[in-house]
Formats: structure tokens, sequence, C-alpha cells
């Protein structure tokens, strides 16, 4: 072999041979101890890494519960793993009550005139910047089924001529569609609430209604009826302080746009529907003993 070749090699295997050494020395000096149990929590974990616990993914959730720096109980996809981390940990672990995403908006999707008919694949974020979307109301619902993208669950699905629905049954509460909604339509609300605004149109009266038929007009009708003073006319929607909604169903039950949703059977309905059978009753009894004191006289 010419000599020139083999002090090449020579070199070249004595820097490898330099390098490896110094790499192993230098691993040694900056070796950063890990604490075991964050591949143990992160093991409990379900492995989505979905966000819904506020950090990138389920490595950095598992690191920061151990540091002390978040609450076990905070994985929406797996909520009894909360237990065993806390468990695991030997610290104390609070209730946390499942949340559920709430499309606030309830806009007729059919509607013949559209500012604009969008041929081909296109997203709610690319949508926004035509013309504020497709649809007469610049705040509802354009229906191009970012959030369902967004979704990890399958749980929110397009529909005909309706703003996306919201499978409460699969939602874990992890955030994606709210993120990727570009009008902020979409909120998380503790699953056993039963009251919700749906509308986000902050227009008044006939501005309102050109966009929408069924937006709200703005009319307070809801805040003033709520008898525990929950509802708050904020830039010409209600907001409902669930600190204080004792979910008597008024505000549904008054709304003449139908815009604010009680799930289930609303007894505001039955004692409106009394109050109205009693009124007609005493103005009946009221109109026979007028006409029985006409006749007498």
């Amino acid at each position: 072999m010419p000599p020139e070749i083999l002090n090449a090699a020579l070199i070249v295997g004595l820097l490898g041979l330099l390098l490896g050494v110094a790499l192993s020395v230098a691993a040694k000096v900056f070796y950063i101890e890990t604490d075991p149990r964050i591949e143990q929590v992160e093991a409990l974990l379900p492995g989505a890494n979905c966000g819904g616990c506020g950090l990138p993914g389920c490595s950095a959730y598992a690191e920061a519960v151990v540091s002390g720096k978040m609450p076990p109980n905070l994985c929406v996809v797996d909520r009894t793993c909360g237990e065993k981390i806390a468990a695991l940990l030997g610290v104390a672990v609070e209730e946390k009550e499942r949340e559920v995403a709430v499309v606030r908006c309830r806009g007729d999707m059919s509607l013949d005139n559209k500012k604009y008919k969008y041929l081909g694949d296109i997203s709610c974020a690319e949508a926004i910047i035509l013309a504020e979307g497709p649809n007469p109301c610049r705040y509802g619902c354009m229906a191009m089924g970012s959030c369902v993208k967004a979704c990890k669950f399958d749980a929110i699905h397009l529909r005909e001529k309706q703003p996306p629905l919201v499978d409460r049954g699969k939602c874990v509460g992890c955030g994606a569609c709210v993120s990727a909604c570009p009008k902020n339509l979409i909120s998380l609300l503790p699953e056993s609430k039963r009251v919700m605004a749906l509308c986000c149109n902050h227009d008044k009266g006939k501005s309102a209604k050109d966009q929408c038929k069924i937006a709200c007009i703005a009319c307070a009708k809801c805040a003033k009826s709520c008898p525990a003073q929950a509802i708050e006319m904020v830039a010409n929607l209600p907001v409902i302080d669930y600190d204080k909604c004792i979910e008597c169903g008024m505000c549904a039950a008054v709304c003449p746009q139908n815009t604010i949703l009680f799930i289930g059977e609303n007894p505001a309905i039955a004692q409106l529907e009394k109050e109205k059978a009693e009124k007609a009753a005493a103005a009946k009894a009221k109109e026979n003993t007028d006409s029985n004191q006409g006749q007498e006289s």
C-alpha cells in the first residue's frame, strides 16, 4: 500500500478515535439525569398527543406533572389516568368536570344569496380572507370543515345546510376544533351545562336578521327575564355567567329567535304556558262578570 494512502488512513482513524473520546467525555460531563418517573407517567398516558392539556404532547405533559408544574388530571382523552398518575406520584387530585365543544352558530347553510360559490378544497382560514366567507352573515360558520379536519377523535361532522355537529359522546374536549375555527365560533363548556347561547352576530335587529333569519337581534329579553341575573348583554350578544345560572330555562323560553338552546325538557316553557292559561282564564272570568253586571243593570 502506498505510504500516502496509509498515512491518510492513519490520520482519519486517529481523528475518529479522538472525536469518539471527546464525545464520550462530553456525554459524561454534560449528562443530565432524568427522573425515571417521567417515563412511568408517560406510560400511563394514552399517547394521543392531542394538546388538550395545553402542551404539545404527552411527553411534555409527563415532564410537567413530575416537576409539579401541572396537575395530573388534565388529560382529556383518558380521564382515568389522572388518578393513576396521582397514586404513582403520591399527590392529591381534584375532580375535573369533562368539557365538550359547542358550535355557537345555528345559521342556515343552504342560503341562495351567498356571496360566492367556491369550487375546490378550501380551509376556513382561507375562506375568511375572501369577503369574510361565502355566507351573508360575516360572523357565522362557513362550514368548510377545518374543525372537522382538526379533530383526532371523529367527534365533529359536517352537515348539509347546517353548521357542524359535535358528537358529545365522542368529544374529549381537547380544544383542537376551537383553535381551528378562525371566527372563534367554537367553545368548550362543562358537560353538565344545559343552557347555551348559539349566535355570534354582533349586529342588532334588522341588520342581524338581514344576514341570518335566526340571528340574535340583541332584544335582551333573555337578560331581562333571567331571575338569577346570570345574563349580561355584551357587544349585542348574551353572555351567560354559569356560576350564577340556575338553569331555569327562562332565557331560552322567551328568546324570539331561538338562539338560546336548553338541552332537555325546558321547565320554563310549561311555566309560561301555565301563566298564559291563568291570564286567559282570568280575562274570561272578568268578561263574564262584566257581561252579567251589564245584564243586571
